[in-house]
């Protein structure tokens, strides 16, 4: 039932690490891509349908106000990868998705994160987006290696990231010398990850990529 709610801006970050912001200035962004809000008060469904007779008391003013040919200010909205979540204008944008438009003016501020935003539908898929940014902190890879890094289960990143710490604890006393994160995980990946994915491709044990 989670599809319904509001995606909240401080659980989106929290999974996914924030890693700075920088300004975008005025943007004229697509309605669908606006998700959540930053406001933790849910006046509004995924949607931006009112959920309030108090809400819906102030959207029929500016809706009043609009078809008058008042002007409407731009938005402000955070990015996070292709999405956007709502910092003022929640009214605005719940009135321009009920009369039928498909963008709206924002300013828009970028919030860069640690792990890639990209399948997050729900609140959900956070649970996954925490467990991957925490195998990202443990298992040092650049971003070609983790894309070909999936998992079915969000545990499974827990336990991959155990396995390439034992993985670099035996290297380091057969070799006899100490590497830090980032060395242990190039060199799990060059000498175990890879060879093993492709002897699986070659026993189409696995599917092609």
């Amino acid at each position: 039932d989670d599809v319904t709610l509001i995606l909240p801006f401080d659980e989106v970050i929290a999974a996914l690490g924030r890693a700075g912001e920088r300004s975008l200035g005025l943007q004229t962004i697509r309605l669908d891509s606006i998700v959540g809000t930053v406001d933790s008060t849910r006046d509004f469904d995924r949607h931006f349908r009112p959920t309030s007779g108090r809400t819906r008391e102030r959207w029929e003013r500016l809706a009043l106000a609009q078809r008058r040919g008042e002007s409407i200010p731009p938005i402000d909205v955070y990015r996070v990868g292709d999405l956007h979540f709502v910092v003022d204008g929640h009214h605005r944008v719940s009135i321009a998705i009920a009369t039928g438009q498909k963008t709206i003016d924002a300013y828009v501020t970028e919030i860069l994160t640690a792990v890639p935003a990209r399948g997050i539908s729900r609140r959900g898929d956070l649970l996954f987006k925490d467990y991957e940014r925490l195998f990202r902190s443990r298992v040092r890879l650049p971003d070609s290696a983790y894309a070909k890094i999936t998992v079915a289960d969000p545990w499974s990143y827990a336990e991959l990231s155990e396995t390439v710490e034992a993985w670099g604890f035996r290297l380091m006393q057969h070799e006899h010398k100490f590497y830090d994160r980032a060395e242990v995980s190039r060199r799990w990946f060059a000498d175990e990850f890879t060879p093993v994915v492709r002897m699986l491709h070659a026993a189409d044990l696995v599917g092609s990529g």
